[in-house]
C-alpha cells in the first residue's frame, strides 16, 4: 500500500473515531429524520415485491441504484451503486438490507474491501448508506466522518462494499446480524452486474470497534453461513474489538465517558432477539432506555459519567445475572462460543483505557482500552490458535485507548491486508499470546 494512502487512512479513522467522542458533552439529541434526503421515507429501503422475502436466496439484488457519494451532505465525483438485497436477521428471518459498492478508478475489480463503520447507532438513519447518499444529522456524523477512508483505500486500488451492519433496524451490538447482513452485501456486491465484482473478485474484511463486531462475527459465520464468500476471503484485519458483551458492560460500570453504552447495547441486543429488558428496569432506567431508543453513539459517550446497571435496575435485579433476559442475550453475542474463522486475522487491541476514564480492574475481567476488555480479545485470539487458525497476528497496544489505537492499526492493517491480497504467508503469533479471561456462557443468578 503507497504510504500516503496508509497515512491518509490512519488520519481518517482517528478524525472518525474523535468525531465518536469530542461531540458527547454538548451534542443534542440525533434529527436525523428531519434533515436526511436518504431517511425513512425514502422508498428505496423498503421491500414492496410480490414475493415473499423467502422465496430469495440469501444476498440476492432486491434494488439497485447508482448515485454520487456525498461527503458531509456534498456530493463528490465518485459514483456509489447502492443495492437493496434480502439477508437473514439475528432470529433466522429472512429481512432486507443496503449496501454501498464505490468501485475503484482503476476499474479491475480483482481486489475489494469490505469496510464495516463504527457508526455504532440505535436510529437507521444514521447508516453508512444514508450519509452516502447525502444525511448530515449528528447522528450520521460518525459515516460521514468516516468517508475519508475511500480516498486511501481507492488509492490503494481496491473497491469498496460499505454495508449497514446494524440492519434496517439499528440493532446495535447484535453481533450474528452484523456477521450475515456483511456477508450478504458481498454476496449482492459480487451478484450485481452493474458493480463489475464477481465471483472470482477477492475481499479482505476490514472494521474497527463496532466494525470490528462486524468483521469478527462475518468471519467467524462465514464457514458455514456463505461458504462461496469464505473461499474468497484473503483474511480479516481489525481493532478494538467486543468479544464479551456482559464483561464490556461490567468493565465501563461507573466510568466517566463509555457508561451509554451499557442502555445502548441492551437495547440494541434486546431489538434484535425480540426481547423485553424493560420490565427490570426501574424508573430512572426506563426513562434512560427511552431517551437511548433512537440514539447515536454521539448522544450516549459522555452523557451518563458514573452511570452503573445499579441505578437502571430495579433493586431485585442489582446482579445483571438475575435477568433472565440479559443473560439470554449476553450469551448469545458472545463471540466465544462462535465458530472460529478459517482465514488469517490481524487483531489488536488497546490497554490503556484510564486515558478515557475507565478506570474498573475487577478479577476475571481486568482492564481495557476504556471500553473494550482486552482480556476477552487476548483469550479470543488463543481460542483460535488452538482450534486450527494457525495464522492469526495479535497487537496489544498497553499505553493507548480505544480512540488512541487507530493511528497505528489503521496502517498497519491495511498493509497486512495488502500482504493477503499479494498472496504473501500470513504472520502467526501463536504461542505468544498471553493469557486472557474465561468466555465461558453467563451462568443465570437468584434475585436478590
Amino acid at each position: 500500500m503507497p504510504r500516503n494512502a496508509a497515512r491518509l487512512l490512519a488520519t481518517a479513522v482517528v478524525v472518525a473515531m474523535a468525531a465518536t467522542a469530542a461531540p458527547a458533552a454538548t451534542a443534542a439529541p440525533s434529527t436525523a429524520a428531519a434533515t436526511a434526503p436518504a431517511g425513512a421515507s425514502d422508498p428505496f429501503y423498503a421491500y414492496t415485491g410480490s414475493e415473499p422475502l423467502a422465496s430469495f436466496a440469501p444476498g440476492a439484488v432486491l434494488k439497485t441504484r447508482t448515485l454520487k457519494y456525498h461527503l458531509v451532505g456534498l456530493p463528490t465525483p465518485l459514483k456509489a451503486i447502492q443495492l437493496l438485497y434480502r439477508t437473514t436477521d439475528a432470529q433466522g428471518r429472512p429481512s432486507a438490507n443496503v449496501t454501498t459498492v464505490v468501485p475503484s478508478p482503476t476499474g479491475r475489480h480483482d481486489k475489494a474491501v469490505s469496510y464495516q463503520s463504527f457508526y455504532d447507532s440505535l436510529d437507521p438513519e444514521d447508516g453508512p448508506s444514508r450519509a452516502i447518499a447525502g444525511n448530515v444529522s449528528l447522528g450520521g456524523a460518525i459515516a460521514n466522518a468516516e468517508s475519508v477512508f475511500v480516498v486511501p483505500l481507492l488509492l490503494a486500488g481496491y473497491d469498496l462494499v460499505i454495508p449497514d451492519t446494524e440492519g434496517q433496524s439499528a440493532d446495535f451490538a447484535a453481533g450474528p446480524e452484523y456477521g450475515t447482513n456483511t456477508l450478504d452485501s458481498i454476496r449482492a456486491a459480487t451478484a450485481s452486474a452493474g458493480t463489475g465484482l464477481d465471483s472470482d473478485t477477492r475481499f479482505g474484511l476490514l472494521g474497527y470497534s463496532g466494525g470490528a463486531i462486524a468483521t469478527n462475527w462475518a468471519a467467524a459465520l462465514a464457514p458455514d453461513y456463505a461458504p462461496e464468500v469464505n473461499r474468497r476471503l484473503v483474511g480479516f484485519a481489525e481493532g478494538g474489538l467486543l468479544v464479551d458483551p456482559a464483561h464490556n458492560l461490567k468493565y465501563v460500570d461507573g466510568s466517566v465517558v463509555w457508561t451509554g453504552v451499557i442502555p445502548m447495547a441492551l437495547i440494541g441486543v434486546s431489538r434484535s432477539f425480540g426481547i423485553d429488558l424493560e420490565p427490570y428496569l426501574n424508573s430512572y432506567g426506563a426513562e434512560v432506555y427511552h431517551k437511548l431508543e433512537k440514539g447515536s453513539i454521539v448522544d450516549a459517550l459522555g452523557r451518563y459519567p458514573g452511570l452503573t446497571w445499579k441505578k437502571l435496575a430495579k433493586p431485585q435485579y442489582a446482579d445483571p445475572n438475575s435477568v433472565p433476559a440479559f443473560v439470554e442475550a449476553v450469551n448469545k453475542v458472545n463471540l466465544g462460543s462462535a465458530p472460529t474463522p478459517t482465514v488469517p486475522g490481524f487483531i489488536a487491541q488497546g490497554n490503556g483505557g484510564v486515558w478515557e476514564g475507565t478506570f474498573s480492574n475487577r478479577p476475571g475481567i481486568g482492564t481495557g482500552d476504556g471500553v473494550m476488555v482486552a482480556g476477552d480479545v487476548r483469550t479470543l485470539a488463543r481460542q483460535y490458535c488452538s482450534t486450527g487458525n494457525g495464522s492469526i497476528e495479535y497487537r496489544q497496544f498497553d499505553l493507548l485507548s480505544h480512540v488512541g489505537v487507530p493511528v497505528v492499526w489503521a496502517p498497519a492493517a491495511l498493509g497486512w491486508l495488502g500482504d493477503r491480497f499479494a498472496g504473501r504467508a500470513a504472520p502467526s503469533d501463536c504461542g505468544r499470546i498471553p493469557a486472557g479471561n474465561s468466555l465461558a456462557p453467563e451462568v443465570p443468578a437468584p434475585t436478590s
